[in-house]
């Protein structure tokens, strides 16, 4: 038995000996470096640019008492709006997730397949040109409806804005943009469920629905809450769209029609840097700073759901 052992492993060794093999492991070690150095370096220019802003004064922080006042309303801005995005994108990724994999056509599911996977594709600038010169001003009467009718609710109290930079408009337009991600991650985990659970439900009775509902869900949870954070991430960091679109004045409140609208941290950035000099760079770097942490933590449990997923199902 020794004697036979040792040819072989005799025989792992050369191939791991071979030069093309040291090449390519070099390479993609070199490569996961770079990216970790890349992304240290980031951290650490935040950090060393942004730590001047915790003790900057009054001026420096845009009229804010004091830097938590100052990003408090922005991180208020940017949840709010990446939750609208979620709440709009999600149903309907699923929608035309299940359509493609399960519902329609092969030759029409591939079809429906390209054109979503085109929308990531298209340009932030393009969706906050189209939200601001489009989609705006066809929502505005939407919005005068929802006060007149749904006014009581402290979410449609009003005035509605008369020219449809809100919130809520900014919310849409991120939907749109977090819609290819989350489709295309969720299309991928339910063409993954194993055709034997689909035939015994079937076979059993179940509608095609009921087919979907008790072994397709279930086996794709982990990839859906994976595919919903990574489009969370996504509408986190928009930048140009969201600025574009959105009328902001830095105020918190949960009216989603009016024309006094919160910020974002992304969109707040590109429209203050160009003009801010000394301390208030700093300031912007700083809020940077917790748009890096937040959206660095989103991808972080993304991807340690999605790791835990095939865990699970061996299980």
């Amino acid at each position: 038995m020794p004697a036979l052992a040792t040819p072989r492993t005799a025989d792992r060794t050369s191939v791991r000996q071979r030069p093309g093999d040291r090449i390519f492991a070099g390479v993609t070690r070199t490569a996961g470096l770079l990216i970790l150095v890349a992304l240290a370096g980031v951290a650490v220019f935040l950090t060393l640019e942004g730590l001047p802003a915790l003790r900057a004064p009054q001026d420096a922080l845009f009229g804010a008492s004091s830097f938590l006042r100052f990003v408090g309303p922005l991180v208020f801005g940017t949840v709010l709006a990446a939750t609208l995005a979620l709440l709009i994108a999600t149903p309907l990724s699923l929608g035309v997730a299940l359509v493609i994999s399960h519902y329609a056509p092969r030759r029409l599911a591939r079809g429906v397949g390209y054109l979503v996977d085109l929308l990531a594709a298209v340009p932030s600038v393009v969706y906050g040109l189209w939200g601001i010169g489009y989609l705006g001003s066809r929502l505005s009467p939407v919005y005068a409806w929802l006060e007149t009718h749904l006014g009581f609710l402290p979410f449609f109290a009003g005035p509605a804005s008369a020219t449809g930079k809100t919130i809520l408009t900014a919310g849409i337009v991120l939907a749109i943009m977090a819609i290819p991600i989350i489709t295309a991650v969720t299309r991928e985990v339910f063409l993954q469920t194993p055709k034997l659970h689909e035939e015994a439900a079937l076979a059993l009775g179940a509608t095609r629905w009921e087919m979907v509902r008790m072994a397709v869900l279930p086996h794709a949870r982990s990839g859906i809450v994976s595919a919903v954070m990574l489009g969370l991430g996504r509408a986190l960091g928009e930048t140009m769209a969201v600025a574009m679109v959105l009328s902001a004045s830095g105020v918190v409140t949960f009216n989603l029609i009016g024309s006094d609208n919160p910020s974002t941290i992304a969109a707040n950035i590109a429209l203050q840097f160009p003009e801010s000099t000394g301390l208030r760079v700093n300031a912007l770097i700083a809020t940077g700073l917790v748009l890096f942490v937040v959206t660095f933590a989103v991808n972080f449990a993304a991807r340690t759901i999605v790791a835990r997923g095939p865990r699970e199902q061996v299980r």
